[in-house]
């Protein structure tokens, strides 16, 4: 509703002053004035400046109609409802900026690479597509594109070097295949006032033998998950009864695959060590030679997909899942599981994306104090008993601008420059205020955001904290997003389902995962950047070598570690 009522105000603003469809700069003030403000890295003079770089790049398009899309969260809501209006308003290109599921977007970009039918202009789709991108070059590499044919309609003002998450959008080779637009994390989510209360962490120590706090270990985090479920709460003006350890979800849809290879498979420590992701193996289990060619994906090739790390990983989910959670959880998707932590009954959650920040400080919930501060906070999530030092912990998820080569070159350029504007320093600090999904440096340091930050439970603490780097999407390992993704939440459904074990499930998964690498290298779709698979050997030849895969640990439940949060929020700081 707040956005279809700033759209609706700064419609009104252009109508009252009796400007045109597009009115050159004063559509851009009446802009400034409405939706700006103060909100923005850029001085008032810098915001006019900005604009009227837009307004001049975009006359050769002037009347162009477009389509882009994206996946429905709240950023994108705010671009489609209220950026794309404004950018119309300014620069005469009418853009319309569908909002669909996340699946559905990777559904028409596979369908747009695999027919060269230009179904979108421009496309808002994860940087997990990164390694597709790349090996199959039927994007535009936008490196070349700025320096090319998109010259004259980039931005002077970009500013590539303040964007948080280039280095998930670039490939190999050293080149950009796309722009951030949004991003958000996946983090530990937790209770800050129960487990600050006295008597709540008397009695943890008192059965467990180590202080409440911050798990940093999974060990850690099962105590915690047990010690809250079923507990009376009602001490602290919590639930007497339904309070929960644990949230999650377990429902055979899309997003159960996002949920595991998100790097809950990393966190528990399957793949290598490596930054921004593990090599030679990652957390999708897939190993890569030294020329980025994928070799394998089961341990027999040397692969990590079904090895004791990845087992260890969905069997604690699971288990948790169903000892630990509100027993709805299992039916539940993505979107659904999301907003629940802040109906006030669970204690705790391992795996929760800041993208559900915004719902989860709306006043008057139970997880909200009277002054506007959280009764949560966020922190980093714990690892599990087979991660080691230099692992990635978390995900990313970065949302990035993707321009394909089948789309004509004027229609890309005005694509790209819309792009740009819901991108641009003029816009970033109120779009970010919006969705809390930052993409620049220079937004993330704002003085608005020092400001707001109590009220958003150690978002911005993380955002600035040296530890963020550790957290990142998929990367150059996956050579084809669209089909690998969906073998993941099928066969780790029939784990969830109980259909099949663990082990089972994932030894289908790396086989199926492997059908695929070798149809791709059979059939030289992606050239010298395709698959080269290993012949299979004796397991036993992989689990002797140094890093993944890795055999089972004789005990997976090591003591329980905790830290402090305050603690750890002074490290950041320090």
């Amino acid at each position: 509703m707040r956005l279809r009522k700033t759209a609706t105000a700064m419609a009104l603003v252009l109508m009252a002053s009796g400007l045109p469809a597009w009115a050159d700069i004063e559509a851009a003030k009446a802009f400034l004035d409405s939706e700006i403000g103060d909100l923005s890295t850029l001085d008032r003079a810098g915001q006019e400046a900005e604009l009227q770089w837009f307004i001049d790049a975009a006359k050769p398009y002037a009347g162009m109609e477009i389509k882009v899309v994206s996946e429905t969260i709240g950023t994108h809501e705010y671009e489609s409802k209220v950026l794309a209006p404004a950018f119309e308003a300014i620069t005469g290109i009418k853009v319309t900026h569908d909002l669909i599921g996340e699946g559905d977007v990777v559904e028409k970009l596979q369908t747009q690479m695999q027919s060269g039918e230009n179904i979108y202009d421009a496309y808002i789709n994860d940087s997990d597509l990164i390694g597709t991108h790349w090996r199959y070059q039927l994007a535009r590499n936008l490196t070349d594109w700025m320096a090319g044919e998109g010259a004259a309609v980039t931005n002077p003002g970009l500013d590539i070097a303040d964007f948080i998450g280039t280095s998930f959008t670039t490939g190999p080779d050293g080149k950009l295949y796309q722009l951030p637009d949004q991003q958000f994390a996946n983090l530990y989510w937790f209770r800050y006032d129960w487990f600050n209360d006295q008597k709540t962490k008397d009695d943890f120590k008192a059965k467990y033998g180590y202080d409440l706090g911050v798990p940093v270990n999974w060990s850690a985090y099962e105590d915690i998950a047990e010690f809250f479920t079923g507990r009376d709460m009602s001490y602290m003006g919590g639930p007497a009864t339904g309070v929960y350890g644990n949230m999650d979800y377990g429902k055979k849809d899309p997003s159960l695959g996002w949920r595991y290879t998100d790097a809950w498979m990393s966190m528990a420590g399957m793949g290598d060590v490596g930054e921004p992701n593990g090599l030679p193996v990652d957390e999708w289990g897939i190993r890569v030679n030294e020329k980025s060619q994928p070799v394998g994906s089961c341990v027999a090739r040397g692969g990590s997909t079904n090895d004791a790390a990845a087992v260890y990983a969905v069997t604690k989910a699971i288990e948790w899942l169903q000892k630990y959670s509100p027993p709805e959880a299992a039916g539940m998707t993505f979107g659904e599981a999301g907003p629940v932590p802040a109906q006030g009954a669970i204690a705790q959650q391992m795996f929760w994306y800041t993208a559900f920040t915004a719902a989860s400080v709306e006043p008057g919930t139970p997880v909200m104090n009277e002054d506007g501060t959280p009764k949560w906070r966020m922190a980093p999530s714990p690892h599990g008993a087979y991660w080691t030092e230099g692992q990635k912990i978390g995900y990313q998820d970065a949302g990035s601008w993707t321009l394909m080569k089948s789309t004509p070159v004027d229609r890309a350029q005005a694509a790209w420059l819309y792009a740009q504007f819901v991108t641009s320093k003029t816009v970033d600090v109120k779009k970010a205020h919006v969705g809390l999904t930052f993409i620049r440096e220079s937004t993330i340091q704002h003085e608005s955001f020092t400001e707001r930050a109590p009220k958003l439970g150690g978002l911005i603490e993380f955002y600035r904290s040296p530890a963020r780097v550790q957290w990142s999407p998929t990367g150059t390992n996956v050579p084809d997003y669209p089909k690998l993704a969906q073998l993941w939440w099928q066969n780790i459904g029939d784990a969830m389902s109980g259909a099949k074990t663990p082990q089972e499930a994932l030894d289908a998964l790396c086989a199926e995962q492997e059908k695929v690498l070798i149809r791709l290298e059979k059939s030289g779709a992606q050239g010298e950047l395709g698959p080269v698979m290993n012949e299979e050997q004796d397991a036993q030849v992989w689990l002797d070598a140094p890093g993944a895969p890795v055999a089972k640990l004789e005990n997976e439940k090591p003591m329980g570690e905790t830290v402090s949060y305050d603690e750890l929020i002074k490290s950041w700081q320090n």
